[in-house]
């Protein structure tokens, strides 16, 4: 009986190790390097060196993290236990899910190799092991930890709000892009860990990697849907009686709609939403995603594909009703200011010494601005007469704008008393005026006079004091 024992646990041990090895050969090393744009002096970029980790999946495609390729100009791969290093190119990415897949030039790098098998949203306190490629070596890693929490949070990557799952499981630098595995299947890829702590790491679960290779499947990235609609949660005794809200009744109320929003014309100001797709939303914003669990209740419309259609349940002036909205948008057509940019140079156009640029999330998070009206920007809705934010980033320092040189990170609202709707229709007017003075104004009447002539004349001499190559990037 001991014999017997002691064969069926070194069975076991076989079992488990010739699995792991499975796993460590689909396992690779990716190493990027990145023009990086400079947001505060747009003309400029650097080279940066970086790398990261990702796995094999079906169809001799490299999964792993958005950020690990972001803005790259060459990227290599090289397996687990071989030492060649083979180039590869971005198939498709989604910075809003900060998931890549990467296709390999060279398909004799997947000889002896397996596709790991993807499976869905693990349990809580399930056991996961991590895999990658961490700073302080160059040999494969491997972590251990389980599920923790499993709730939406913001994306470092592009700063929206998805599902995630928390785990206990060291994750550190170069470890993204690498794949979480549970019982031999990827149940998510590792996305970024919380600072100022221990053990604290975040993947991105399967549902939103799923989402992203149906989206892929036409050979086009849509992405994911955005509703372009703020709402307030009802907890509070006294505004669930303003709003007729009995015992039985729980929801959020919407206070504000995009006017791009394809529910602008449907959902109205002062509507309380009931539930998405017979999904009942809570009273703090939430819904139940699996029994007893609750998340956002974005969770409902991430899950949606750009085209497909979602049911709400609304309680309008005492009465229920039902509403039927096609999903259309993604963040960036609803917002004012976009989310954070990649694989993308800033534009800009100089004029006398005289910087302009659109606002960008990317600029406020790399100047550290505290300005208000900036971040105040940052949280509006497009609307019909502006769907982008123009400002003054600096002025150059040179004889013909004596007196403005302190102007920076200044917001325009007008051109020669004409109220301008975004940057491309800016640099129209600036190019196109023939005028004497161009007359910039904010909305509290502060004004800035530039001679158009002199602005002319001067270029050429600017461009050489800064060492700038160009004086636009459209």
């Amino acid at each position: 009986m001991k014999i017997f024992k002691y064969l069926y646990v070194l069975a076991l041990f076989s079992v488990s190790l010739f699995a792991s090895q499975d796993i460590e050969e689909s396992i690779v090393k990716i190493y990027t390097v990145s023009k990086i744009p400079s947001y505060t002096t747009p003309w400029n970029s650097s080279i940066r060196r970086s790398h990261g980790s990702g796995s094999i999946i079906s169809g001799k495609r490299i999964l792993t993290n958005a950020h690990v390729v972001a803005n790259e100009t060459y990227i290599e791969v090289k397996r687990h236990g071989d030492t060649k290093k083979y180039e590869v190119e971005v198939e498709f990415i989604s910075h809003q899910a900060d998931l890549a897949l990467l296709k390999v030039k060279d398909e004799t790098f997947f000889k002896g190799t397996k596709s790991l098998e993807l499976d869905g949203l693990p349990k809580f306190e399930q056991e996961v092991a991590v895999y990658g490629f961490p700073m302080g070596g160059d040999s494969l890693s491997v972590s251990r930890g389980i599920v923790s929490r499993i709730e939406h949070n913001r994306y470092a990557h592009s700063r929206e709000i998805f599902l995630s799952i928390q785990i206990d499981a060291a994750v550190n630098p170069g470890s993204s892009g690498g794949p979480a595995i549970s019982d031999g299947k990827i149940v998510g890829v590792v996305m970024q860990q919380m600072s100022r702590s221990q053990s604290i790491g975040y993947i991105v679960p399967m549902v939103i990697i799923n989402h992203f290779l149906n989206d892929i499947k036409d050979g086009k990235y849509d992405g994911f849907a955005h509703i372009g609609i703020t709402t307030q949660t009802m907890e509070n005794s006294a505004i669930r009686d303003v709003y007729k809200m009995d015992n039985t009744i729980t929801g959020v109320l919407v206070i504000d709609i995009s006017e791009k929003s394809s529910a602008y014309n449907k959902l109205k100001k002062g509507d309380i939403l009931l539930s998405l797709d017979g999904h009942s939303i809570q009273d703090d914003g939430t819904v139940e995603f699996v029994k007893n669990k609750y998340t956002s209740y974005k969770y409902y419309i991430d899950k949606k594909q750009i085209g497909e259609s979602i049911t709400f349940k609304v309680l309008r002036n005492g009465k229920k009703i039902k509403l039927n909205v096609r999903l259309e948008n993604i963040a960036d057509d609803n917002m004012l200011v976009n989310t954070l940019a990649h694989d993308t140079m800033p534009k800009y156009i100089m004029y006398g010494g005289y910087v302009f640029t659109p606002l960008s999330r990317n600029l406020i998070m790399n100047s550290r601005s505290t300005l208000l009206p900036l971040r105040e920007a940052a949280s509006k809705w497009v609307c019909e007469k502006k769907d982008e934010v123009v400002i003054l980033l600096k002025v150059l320092a040179f004889d013909t704008n004596r007196g403005d040189h302190n102007f920076s990170l200044w917001m325009i609202d007008k051109v020669n008393g004409i109220e301008i709707k975004n940057f491309k229709e800016f640099v129209k007017m600036v190019d196109e005026f023939k005028g004497k003075y161009l007359i910039l104004e904010n909305k509290d009447g502060v004004k800035i006079a530039i001679d158009r002539e002199d602005a002319i004349k001067a270029e050429r001499a600017i461009l050489k004091r800064y060492s700038i190559d160009n004086a636009k990037r459209l």
